[in-house]
């Protein structure tokens, strides 16, 4: 009796309720201080109206941790995430929408709404992951519990940057980062992970600038409070905004440092997703270091295997054929890329054009410049399709750059144009006015005059 009515108290405390309120038009608000009190005993129809009032279960409010449905729930939750972190994202996904939320109690609803939307992302399935999300984070804000609002913001702004929507992905986080802040937990991993994720749209959108201050405020911040994670997500984030600056060997260092604070802590899908980041680096930095680029991206690809989504592993493949392809072997690189372009579906635009530019490069290497040229065309007309981006514009200067090797002029600089549009760079010249074209406007010259 004293463990019931010590979670009617604690759970109608969660709700935001009186005990008038939770009394409602059926009880007293006697007989609610009352069972609280230890006093009372409620009925069986009496508890479940309680608890749906709560949000909760009969079970849970009778039995605790020990109720069979709450029981059964941890044992669904954790056998989802365990899926998940072994790459059954489908497993997970069935398991979770079969679970019946309406029976268990509200502090497993966010943990397991959280790994269902994981597992969406995992999937690809963007739209799904937001649908899950959205309504996790306004009861977290309309309930000021910052912890969770960070956590699921976080996962939030990253899917809205992976569908493309990098405008709503930093207005929502910054509305998010700015509540958080005045909750009084800046400093914590999950304010930092939140932060660097907004970080990584500015990159994306191109404010560079911006992207650059902000980044050496939140590694000040992070250095001053922050644990080795949150440490390692800025210093993350912060690379990207140096790559973007072109500023390869920074970018590299804070890559490092990015890499060295995670790999100390608990194993996590970061370190992979870090590691191919900096294989990716050791290709383009002058000079490309292809065998060191290797040793990342073959131990990236190990653990993406297990913990990646399919993109991730796609990239992996791309990176490691484009390192073989500096190494003289182009049939290996043809084969990476024909088995990256197999993980991904027809709604990850850039990652197939980039599959594709490596594998018209592993072609042309090996001497069918036609077939080079019919891929680079075919990439050049799917990216079309595309709205602006910065690594949209990325992938239009690559496509041109191959089209004009190969002697396609005029296809490299309608790709050149297109590259500069995606930047947000616009024709500079005017049309031409017919001499009488003015005729007749306030200010123009007219010949009655």
């Amino acid at each position: 009796m004293t463990e019931l009515s010590e979670r009617l108290r604690a759970e109608r405390i969660r709700a935001g309720l009186s005990q008038t309120a939770l009394a409602g038009a059926d009880f007293s608000p006697s007989y609610i201080s009352l069972i609280e009190a230890g006093r009372r005993i409620p009925t069986d129809h009496a508890l479940g109206v309680l608890a749906q009032r709560l949000g909760t279960s009969s079970d849970y409010l009778r039995h605790g941790d020990k109720a069979p449905s709450e029981e059964r729930a941890r044992l669904e939750i954790g056998f989802a995430r365990l899926a998940l972190a072994n790459g059954s994202a489908a497993e997970a996904k069935e398991r979770l929408l079969a679970l019946d939320l309406a029976t268990i109690s509200p502090r497993f609803h966010t943990e397991a709404m959280q790994t269902l939307a994981a597992a969406h992302e995992a999937l690809g399935e963007l739209g799904q992951a937001v649908t899950v999300l959205e309504p996790l984070l306004a009861n977290a804000r309309d309930h000021r519990r910052w912890l969770d609002a960070a956590t699921v913001a976080t996962q939030l702004v990253a899917a809205y940057h992976e569908a493309g929507d990098l405008g709503h992905s930093i207005e929502l986080g910054e509305q998010v980062l700015a509540e958080i802040e005045r909750g009084g937990i800046a400093g914590t991993d999950e304010h930092l992970r939140l932060a660097s994720t907004i970080l990584w749209s500015y990159y994306e959108r191109g404010d560079l600038l911006y992207a650059t201050h902000r980044a050496s405020e939140l590694i000040a911040l992070a250095e001053a409070k922050g644990t080795m994670r949150g440490r390692g997500s800025i210093y993350w984030n912060a690379s990207l905004v140096a790559e973007g600056r072109g500023d390869l060997a920074e970018a590299r260092r804070l890559t490092e440092r990015a890499l060295a604070y995670l790999s100390e802590g608990a194993a996590s899908r970061d370190v992979p997703r870090l590691r191919l980041h900096y294989g990716w680096l050791l290709l383009r930095g002058e000079p490309a270091e292809p065998e060191a680029a290797l040793v990342q991206l073959e131990q990236a690809a190990r653990e993406l295997a297990v913990v990646g989504s399919e993109p991730e592993r796609a990239r992996c493949a791309f990176e490691t054929g484009r390192a073989h392809l500096m190494l003289g072997d182009a049939a290996r690189a043809e084969r990476e890329a024909q088995e990256g372009l197999a993980l991904l579906d027809q709604q990850a635009v850039l990652d197939i054009c980039n599959g594709r530019i490596l594998l018209g490069d592993a072609l042309a290497a090996q001497g069918d410049i036609d077939k080079a040229r019919t891929t680079y065309q075919w990439a050049a007309e799917m990216l079309g399709m595309m709205t602006a981006a910065r690594e949209s514009a990325a992938v239009w200067r690559s496509i041109g750059d191959r089209l004009l090797e190969h002697g396609d002029v005029a296809g490299a600089l309608n790709a050149y144009d297109s590259a500069l549009s995606q930047a947000g760079i616009r024709p500079t010249t005017f049309p031409l006015v017919a001499p009488d074209a003015t005729r007749g406007r306030v200010g123009g010259a007219s010949a009655e005059r």
